[in-house]
């Protein structure tokens, strides 16, 4: 589309970035103004997909957008929704004659696209939009028969042999209308929420490109022998930047794929295990752009209707980090302090949550939704079905993670623990990684576990095993 218009809206969505921002360098160039707009939701109070630490990163990066916009030239402005409402009104006061946005991954996103692209033709307004939110579109890495994928390692073989886009130049300067009028920029209290005390990354582009570069220059070349080490300081932490888009995949891409060509050996495999986890990233948001209904019902079709376990005190337990199982409970208040959980930590608390009480994915993907920064819905999803065992390219139900063994293996010393539950400080290491006798509590004020693992791995196994059989 190269079309000249006097006016344009570039709606953001999930790209709050103006660096390798392929569609707010298209109006730049196409567009004598262009109105960038940011259209806040209406919910109030508690949702079961975001909370308070994502929000609060959402905020800070809204500021840090509309900061960067002035310094092209440019003006943001900020609405309120419904989306389609607050663009049409936009569109009757700028006169713009084209609407720029990026696709969003998710059902409840796409919906809201449709009703816009309904309003803008009812209006004889050009719509321009792209699928930008992966380095590549779930169409284009499909089987050879055209369809979807349903197993990692084939779709990955696929997508790392397909051309990686290079990232697109910033615009030079944005000219936008200086007089229309703009709601405050949102803060937690426009959705009525209550600061609950976690501490996020900073939010913004600026500190989301810091992170890159420290990535690089300090933790991506021994990626594979750090990640699955909570105690370490060894994964990338960009996680809530994609979900943000304060970075877009492609620049992240040709970074690392950058530093891969001069990086010795053992570099290279870590950099290239990296680059693996984005193509992790881009399956399960393939499997929800393809089976759409994983929001509701497991992938698998023969584990629907598995009989979890009706919730009891256990739930509140592993929300608050009170399980008595020690590298669960650490994980469960790194979440609610700072907003993030190590990924392995996720894995251990996700399988102790559906394997050893039994509770139903589906509860665990909303809390982790409500607490998390980085909170991506189809990550998110993909990773609660896997621990469940019910996804795609799930574990097997019968591969049932010991929360013990696990910390013996993931965090010998403790580290990681002792940092999250402060009780548990002056504790032996080696007292972590094993239950502790009967009735002899840990330290005097942590609990005993609230379940005996060996006896809810055997229950948990038949009760998969009674669900199979019952479906032949």
């Amino acid at each position: 589309m190269s079309a000249h218009h006097k006016t344009g809206i570039y709606w953001y969505r999930r790209d709050l970035r103006i660096a390798d921002n392929l569609l707010l360098r298209a109006a730049a160039d196409q567009c004598d103004q262009v109105c960038p707009v940011y259209v806040t939701s209406v919910w109030h109070g508690a949702h079961n997909w975001t909370g308070p630490a994502r929000q609060r990163f959402l905020c800070e990066s809204l500021a840090s957008l509309a900061s960067n916009i002035e310094s092209l030239g440019g003006r943001m402005v900020f609405r309120k929704g419904p989306a389609p409402k607050a663009l049409e009104r936009l569109i009757r006061e700028t006169g713009a004659t084209i609407l720029y946005f990026q696709r969003d991954p998710d059902p409840f996103g796409k919906e809201t696209e449709r009703a816009v692209e309904t309003m803008c033709r009812s209006l004889g307004v050009a719509v321009h939009a792209v699928w930008d939110v992966t380095l590549h579109e779930p169409e284009s890495v499909l089987t050879g028969d055209g369809k979807p994928y349903r197993v990692f390692t084939p779709y990955w073989r696929n997508w790392s042999a397909q051309p990686k886009p290079a990232p697109v130049a910033t615009p030079r300067a944005i000219r936008s209308p200086m007089t229309i009028h703009s709601d405050p920029p949102p803060t937690l209290a426009t959705w009525s929420l209550t600061d609950n005390g976690a501490q996020p990354l900073p939010g913004g582009e600026a500190a989301a490109r810091k992170r890159l570069q420290s990535a690089l220059r300090e933790r991506l070349s021994t990626y594979q022998q750090t990640r699955d080490l909570p105690a370490a300081d060894g994964t990338s932490r960009l996680s809530q930047d994609l979900r943000f888009g304060l970075l877009s995949a492609r620049t992240i891409h040709h970074k690392v794929a950058t530093a891969m060509e001069s990086a010795p050996t053992a570099a290279r495999e870590s950099l290239s295990g990296f680059i693996r986890e984005l193509a992790w990233r881009e399956f399960y948001m393939a499997i929800l752009h393809h089976f759409p209904e994983v929001l509701e019902l497991e992938f698998a079709p023969q584990w629907r209707g598995l009989p979890w376990e009706e919730p009891d005190w256990k739930l509140d337990a592993w929300q608050t980090g009170r399980t008595g199982f020690p590298i669960v409970d650490a994980g469960m208040r790194e979440l609610l302090a700072t907003g993030h959980m190590h990924n392995r930590v996720r894995m251990i608390a996700a399988m102790f949550l559906t394997k050893d009480l039994r509770y139903d994915w589906r509860i665990g993907e909303s809390w982790f939704m409500r607490h998390l920064a980085d909170g991506e819905i189809a990550s998110n999803n993909g990773g609660w079905q896997w621990s469940a065992g019910t996804g795609a390219d799930a574990a097997p139900y019968f591969r049932i993670q010991n929360p013990w063994s696990q910390t013996a293996r993931y965090d010998p010393d403790g580290a990681y623990i002792k940092r999250w539950v402060p009780e548990l400080a002056k504790t032996s290491p080696a007292l972590l990684s094993k239950p502790p006798e009967p009735l002899l509590p840990l330290a005097p004020d942590y609990p005993l576990p609230i379940v005996d693992h060996h006896t809810e791995r055997n229950r948990t196994l038949a009760m998969f095993k009674r669900h199979q059989q019952a479906g032949l």
